[in-house]
């Protein structure tokens, strides 16, 4: 087939953004990968986001790094589009442009540095820390899209964390859960330092009033910042004092599925899933093809090899 370069997509601190060129070049994990199939989704991505920062601000080091050395709070919008854009190229760019971009984030945050205000030091680049952001991101992006989207089977949420460890080592992390049961027994060590604390309750203010992403309906909103409560394990939960008022409704639960499932029938050339898959020497639509048609196509596609 011919490969048609599209359009740059986007700049990263000076990085030029292309997920259709150079062609040929790979990404970070296959087009086989559960991960391929998962980050197409916009839904599992936003819902499974959340759940992963609310994990995070559960560790007070981690909290205190984000608060006050990010600009989420001051610029939702901005913040929430670069946290997307890496998390694009982490998975679908090539390679070669991932670590880059990848590289420049880390020497970033190689100068967060400071104390919680309860007197604990803390370095951004902690190995520690670091394995646990790789970790929530790949359990809240999975179970996201488990819960909302479609149902993974238990194979593929094991693969699927394994396979976040090509992605977790790029950003420094150096002990990926392979398996969701590791990541429980990773959370169970954490969890005695877990605290509810009022940043958890601000951050999901933010989320609720929609100004993270102004142009998705407010009630949506809502029932997202609700839905990312309802991915973590309820003694989780109990400890963050994440109350009855965000517990999900039913038309919540009813509207995400179906927004879940017709974006992950959408199908836009211009996005990185589509313009990668064409890198590869595959159709655009390939991660919207049958199984047994994903495997032809990649046997037969020797730039996808």
């Amino acid at each position: 087939m011919t490969v048609v370069r599209a359009p740059m997509q986007d700049d990263y601190l000076g990085t030029a953004i292309d997920f259709a060129a150079p062609v040929g070049e790979p990404a970070l994990l296959a087009p086989d990968s559960v991960q391929w199939r998962v980050y197409k989704n916009p839904i599992a991505l936003g819902i499974g986001g959340i759940a992963a920062v609310l994990l995070e601000f559960a560790e007070p080091r981690i909290r205190s790094g984000v608060w006050d050395h990010s600009t989420y709070k001051a610029d939702p919008i901005g913040r929430s589009r670069r946290t997307g854009l890496v998390a694009m190229l982490a998975c679908y760019g090539p390679a070669s442009a991932a670590k880059e971009v990848i590289g420049k984030v880390n020497r970033m945050h190689g100068k967060v540095k400071g104390e919680t205000p309860a007197g604990d030091r803390y370095r951004a680049m902690d190995p520690v820390l670091l394995d646990w952001v790789a970790a929530t991101a790949s359990y809240g992006f999975l179970m996201a899209y488990d819960r909302f989207v479609r149902p993974v089977s238990d194979a593929d949420k094991d693969r699927f964390m394994a396979d976040g460890d090509a992605i977790g080592r790029e950003f420094g992390a150096r002990h990926a859960p392979p398996t969701v049961a590791t990541f429980m027994e990773m959370m169970a060590e954490l969890e005695p330092r877990f605290e509810p604390h009022p940043i958890i309750f601000e951050f999901l203010d933010i989320i609720q009033s929609g100004r993270a992403a102004p142009g998705v309906p407010r009630f949506l909103h809502r029932a997202i910042a609700r839905a990312s409560v309802s991915l973590l394990p309820d003694h989780i939960r109990r400890k963050l004092e994440l109350g009855p008022r965000y517990d999900l409704t039913r038309l919540d639960r009813t509207a995400l599925r179906i927004a879940g499932r017709l974006a992950d029938r959408h199908v836009d050339r211009a996005a990185p899933h589509c313009q990668a898959s064409v890198r590869l020497g595959l159709p655009h639509d390939f991660l919207f093809r049958s199984s047994a048609e994903q495997r032809r196509l990649l046997a037969a596609a020797p730039l996808a090899a």
